[in-house]
């Protein structure tokens, strides 16, 4: 329910600035509304406005969109069902200047840009709580490792293609190393040690994170967040943890002798060794401690991605607690940042669809609306920051999907626009009709795609 709830509340938000953004440019040209609707199908909500215009508001039953509809002599007036007014004809949106006719039409992505401009401001304005960006260990076979990263450095930028991206936080670590990892991009991360001196680590090469969704650049190059102690929050009945007598709040701190700092590390150590007897340190109350634990086995399946022989398994629940920081700007600088975040957001999403036109990066990168569903309620579930920075991040998506250049689409008709103004008459009404058919079956095509995407991403068993 939450899912649903949060989903349904950032299609309405994005959808309302959307076409709002229509609505009032449509407004100041001097163009009639006749009516604002968030959805389509059945109206369950309807209001008509005050004043001559008599502007009818709807919300509808299907919330996968909307629209302005504005006064056309190529339509009759639907709100009397009667042709046009004589005294309207001058404010009908098809007879307007060709630049009034391109701002009204651009203003809707321009208003989905200008939404996430202030979200991203208040995020950073306000300070978020970020995991810093701190790492653990690399192990020795990874890039980190063979690139000299050490536990405990601290990221401070990354230089590539010629600009510095100043970093903060994990998250504008991960962000910086995905704009960049399209490629045989390097990179150079400046960081500080532990000894408190900086120095210049060089990636030769960073991972093609357009190649599949799924993967974590930064696990991809070895890189992970140091944590503090691994700690056992839950223990299963019945399972080789509670044979062995480990108890929550235990802390784990060894695995057959060796220090162990990261949970990941103790869990690929367990599942690689079913069946076997091993030996944990932990610290109770004070007390080091050496446990013997026989590990259970979860047997293997035909296609499935473990081993024949199974997997290990402790039946104990970890948890590992990051070194959070509050990442606060100035409003000047918050408000720059905000700027730049909207456009370098805007400038990858362009990038990695070329990617994928030309068939350098995955297709499975396209996601449709079962995904953005499942990220607007996680995004909920961890509260309204987060909340705030996937609305500003689907209205950059949304804002840059309208400007393409398809027909049906705001990128479409702004197209048109500028033929008419470089030549001087409007695109042929039969020419529009065949661009309407294409631009309709790209459409169709796009979304079945990103529905299959999300069908398989959330549902098919991966193996």
């Amino acid at each position: 329910m939450q899912t649903v709830i949060a989903f349904v509340a950032a299609l309405c938000i994005l959808i309302y600035f959307h076409e709002m953004g229509h609505y009032l440019a449509a407004r100041l040209c001097g163009v009639k509304v006749l009516r604002f609707s968030i959805g389509f199908g059945r109206p369950l909500l309807r209001w008509v406005s005050k004043g001559r215009d008599r502007t009818e508001w709807t919300i509808a039953a299907i919330p996968l969109g909307g629209y302005v509809k504005m006064l056309d002599e190529r339509e009759s007036d639907p709100a009397h069902d009667a042709p046009i007014d004589p005294a309207d004809l001058p404010r009908a949106f098809n007879r307007q200047p060709v630049g009034k006719r391109f701002v009204i039409v651009a203003a809707g992505p321009v208003a989905n840009f200008v939404l996430a401009v202030v979200l991203y401001f208040v995020l950073f304005a306000g300070g978020m709580r970020e995991a810093a960006p701190i790492v653990a260990a690399p192990a020795a076979d990874t890039v980190a490792a063979q690139a000299g990263l050490r536990e405990g450095d601290r990221v401070l930028e990354l230089q590539a293609n010629g600009e510095t991206e100043p970093v903060r936080s994990w998250s504008d670590l991960r962000m910086a190393i995905f704009a960049q990892g399209f490629g045989d991009a390097s990179a150079v991360l400046r960081v500080r040690g532990t000894d408190g001196a900086e120095r210049d680590v060089r990636l030769p090469h960073l991972p093609n994170t357009g190649g599949n969704p799924e993967q974590d650049p930064l696990a991809l190059l070895g890189l992970a967040l140091k944590g503090g102690p691994v700690t056992i929050t839950e223990v299963l009945p019945e399972s080789a943890a509670q044979h062995a007598g480990l108890r929550p709040g235990d802390r784990v701190v060894s695995w057959q002798g060796r220090p162990l700092t990261q949970a990941g590390e103790l869990i690929r150590a367990v599942r690689a060794q079913p069946g076997a007897e091993v030996t944990l340190g932990i610290e109770r109350d004070g007390r080091r401690l050496d446990v013997p634990v026989k590990l259970d086995t979860v047997p293997g399946a035909e296609g499935a991605s473990a081993p024949p022989a199974g997997t290990g398994k402790l039946g104990a629940a970890l948890s590992q607690a990051v070194e959070m920081e509050t990442v606060r700007y100035q409003p000047v600088e918050a408000l720059t940042r905000s700027l730049g975040q909207v456009w370098s957001t805007s400038a990858l999403s362009l990038k990695l669809l070329g990617k994928m036109l030309v068939g350098q990066a995955s297709l499975q990168n396209l996601s449709g609306p079962l995904t953005v569903a499942d990220y607007a309620g996680r995004a909920a579930h961890l509260g309204w920051q987060p909340f705030i920075g996937f609305l500003a991040l689907v209205s950059v998506s949304l804002g840059v999907l309208n400007l393409l250049p398809i027909p049906v689409l705001d990128g479409g008709h702004l197209l048109y626009y500028c033929v008419e103004f470089l030549t001087g008459r409007p695109v042929p009404d039969h020419w529009q009709a065949v661009l309407q058919k294409v631009g309709i079956a790209c459409v169709l095509l796009l979304t079945s795609l990103a529905l299959f995407n999300d069908v398989s991403r959330l549902f098919l068993p991966r193996g």
